[in-house]
């Protein structure tokens, strides 16, 4: 009984002794989650006030100092665009902004891309500035079948891609001008490096050997809606807009669309070039069967829109003399196809040169007025046809 009694004291004591330790063990870990929810907490209330603009308030009035460039990104709250308009130096706070926008819709409506402003305004005249259609500079839209160099039709001219991204790096600041020239922009083309200058792996080797430099970027630039920001240089300028056309390619499929095709990733955007400069949308995968039986069976293209293309013309017709000049694009004098693309080509062009019509036809013309094409096995068949080209006035 001694021995039992001795061990149930023992065995108290030794509980009185841990339940000490216990409690303190239990504070320490309250304070430390009391800690941790505070960190959280500061962290969403951070947050909170990056993406509403919450902060101090403080204001500029006056005319401003200087004009500055700023980025609106996809996605950007108003509280986002306070921010950083306060850290360029536009605005004196956040608040100044977002408690003046709340007074304008149109805040709500900014697109992504890039404003002229003046830093050292108040966050009315901020609001008042970034709603501004003339604000905005830097937006460059390029048209599928768009090419580098001007395109004439009488006195009409269609701005090729040199032209427009000129145009596009235009912005007055500070009563200069940011405009790059088109000689500039030519200049970095036929000169640098295209790996230096971002084009894409599998497009360098056969880019690069372009018989004529001012034609290296040729095709590698997507139809679409671009931003660049006025004030680059001319190289910056050529590394953006590739770097943004080779993710377009990249979301297309290539290079990996023509691993199925016979054809190179840069043959396959030739082939899709031409599709995108003879025919309408309707008949893109046609076109692309055509050309695949002609190179098959190692025909000439004879495509009328690869003579034309340095000649810088946008008819659908060539005339004898310009068919008997020699030359790397001339397809009626030479077997296969051109060095480079022609143009740019559309995600639908692109995709019809890697997945053509099933068929026959080594024979086309546009023979309706709306540009659809009437397509043939035989000679014959491509005369009947053009005669009705011809009759409906379409060719």
């Amino acid at each position: 009984m001694t021995d039992e009694l001795g061990f149930f004291e023992e065995e108290a004591d030794d509980t009185a002794r841990r339940k000490p330790r216990r409690d303190r063990r239990r504070v320490k870990l309250a304070v430390f989650g009391l800690i941790v929810l505070a960190l959280i907490g500061g962290g969403v209330w951070y947050g909170i006030r990056i993406l509403s603009g919450i902060g101090g308030y403080d204001d500029f009035t006056g005319a401003g100092e200087a004009d500055v460039v700023v980025e609106v990104k996809s996605g950007d709250s108003t509280g986002i665009i306070a921010n950083r308009l306060k850290e360029d130096g536009v605005v004196a706070s956040s608040r100044a902004f977002t408690e003046a926008a709340e007074s304008e819709s149109k805040v709500r409506s900014i697109q992504p891309g890039y404003y002229v402003m003046r830093t050292k305004v108040s966050g009315a005249d901020a609001v008042a500035k970034i709603v501004n259609p003339a604000s905005r500079v830097g937006n460059l839209q390029i048209k599928a079948g768009t090419q580098f160099d001007d395109v004439a039709s009488g006195a009409n001219v269609t701005p090729g891609v040199y032209s427009l991204l000129s145009k596009a790096s235009c912005a007055q600041l500070n009563g200069k001008s940011t405009c790059v020239p088109v000689e500039e922009l030519r200049k970095v083309v036929e000169t640098a490096d295209l790996a230096t200058l971002g084009v894409p792996e599998w497009a360098v080797p056969d880019a690069s050997k372009s018989p004529e430099p001012k034609r290296k970027l040729e095709g590698l630039i997507m139809p679409d809606v671009y931003e660049v920001r006025p004030g680059s240089t001319a190289e910056e300028l050529w590394k953006k807009l590739i770097a943004d056309s080779s993710a377009l390619l990249q979301s297309v499929g290539m290079p990996a669309l023509a691993d199925t095709t016979g054809f190179t990733p840069y043959q396959l955007l030739v082939m899709g070039s031409l599709v995108q400069r003879e025919a309408i949308a309707g008949d893109f995968s046609k076109v692309s069967r055509v050309t695949y039986n002609r190179l098959a069976k190692t025909m000439k293209l004879e495509y009328d829109s690869t003579v034309n293309y340095v000649l810088d013309r946008p008819a659908i017709r060539t005339r004898p003399e310009d068919r008997a000049k020699s030359g790397p694009y001339n397809t009626y004098a030479n077997t296969g196809l051109p060095p480079t693309p022609i143009a740019a080509v559309s995600r639908e062009a692109i995709e019809a040169a890697a997945k053509p019509a099933d068929g026959t036809w080594i024979f086309f013309v546009r023979c309706q007025k709306d540009g659809t094409s009437c397509f043939a096995n035989t000679l014959d068949e491509h005369n009947a046809n053009i005669a009705l080209a011809q009759r409906n006035e379409a060719y």
